[in-house]
């Protein structure tokens, strides 16, 4: 007889096997929120007013003429919460009895939902700082341009787009420190891609490390443009706009500022509730129940120091 084989045991052998590990989403970083100014004097309330005062006149003085007293312009800055939003999981009863993995299950469900919330606010501060300029405009001010689409070929970036962003930075008394930019992801290829850059690192042996590396490290360019230093970023604005003979298609807004924590940042943002995680059982649906809530708002505070160049990403071959 042939004894116990694989043939005739069929029943003995275990045909799927299945790991005690469950596969983990690879997550980017996200950064938006430390660019903004969070207000805390907001204990109640819907809106928030900034009142704010404006610059002083010089004149000629002529002898044993009546001087002019003259009023500062005033201005008033409101801000109001206005999004409302929660990530909510359940799991029944008999899930949890039946299922090998329901501990894991369970226990994904806070931090997982605090993500999702956290990729909103991320999404949502980007939308705001595009949201601050007028579309189609160029948003002069003090001679120079604010808004304007990609010089490099094809609608991308290139360093005329950071010199022009550091002159616009300079004409509207922006503090020169602390210098930002996030770019799409196709932005950087570009950057990282151009001769005059890979003829420039070539003699220096750090940079040399380049080529292994990369331009970016950790999301972060590993030297600086013009004074700014690069961030990448997935969760920017999707823009379709023309400024004025230039249209954009199907492109993304990457933005250059002063990152110069106070009242410097670009945007202001408060939070009426943090990510606040809510749980109960529910008798009538046999399940646990966990709901996480947060409330916000974000506004764009200071235009001056906000540069909005579109490109257009689709124009971007990546082999």
């Amino acid at each position: 007889m042939a004894g116990m084989t694989t043939l005739n045991t069929q029943f003995l052998l275990r045909t799927n096997l299945w790991s005690r590990q469950i596969k983990e989403l690879l997550l980017d970083e996200l950064n938006a929120l430390r660019w903004v100014r969070i207000l805390s004097d907001f204990p109640d309330g819907l809106t928030i007013n900034m009142p704010s005062i404006g610059e002083a006149e010089v004149a000629d003085f002529v002898e044993g003429q009546a001087i002019k007293y003259n009023a500062m312009d005033t201005g008033n800055f409101t801000f109001s919460f206005d999004t409302y939003k929660y990530s909510a999981n359940s799991i029944s009863q008999k899930f949890k009895r039946d299922s090998f993995y329901s501990a894991d299950v369970i226990a994904a469900f806070v931090p997982r939902e605090h993500r999702a919330l956290m990729e909103a606010v991320e999404t949502d501060i980007f939308a705001k700082m595009n949201a601050g300029q007028n579309a189609g405009s160029n948003n002069i001010i003090n001679t120079a341009y604010h808004r304007w689409v990609g010089q490099g070929s094809g609608q991308t970036l290139n360093f005329y787009d950071f010199a022009a962003a550091r002159f616009a930075l300079v004409k509207a008394n922006v503090p020169l420190n602390n210098l930002v930019a996030v770019v799409d992801p196709t932005q950087a290829y570009v950057l990282e891609t151009q001769t005059n850059v890979t003829n420039l690192l070539t003699p220096s042996k750090k940079w040399q490390e380049l080529p292994e590396d990369g331009l970016v490290n950790g999301f972060k360019f590993r030297f600086n443009i013009y004074g700014f230093d690069v961030y990448e970023s997935n969760y920017l604005p999707a823009i379709t706009e023309t400024i004025g003979s230039t249209s954009v298609t199907n492109g993304v807004a990457n933005f250059f500022f002063s990152a110069t924590p106070g009242d410097t940042l670009p945007v202001v943002g408060a939070f009426r509730e943090q990510p606040t995680v809510y749980s109960k059982f529910n008798m009538d649906l046999q399940q646990d129940e966990y709901a996480t809530f947060a409330e916000w708002g974000f506004k764009t505070y200071r235009t001056e120091n906000l540069i909005n160049v579109l490109t257009a990403a689709t124009n971007v071959v990546v082999p």
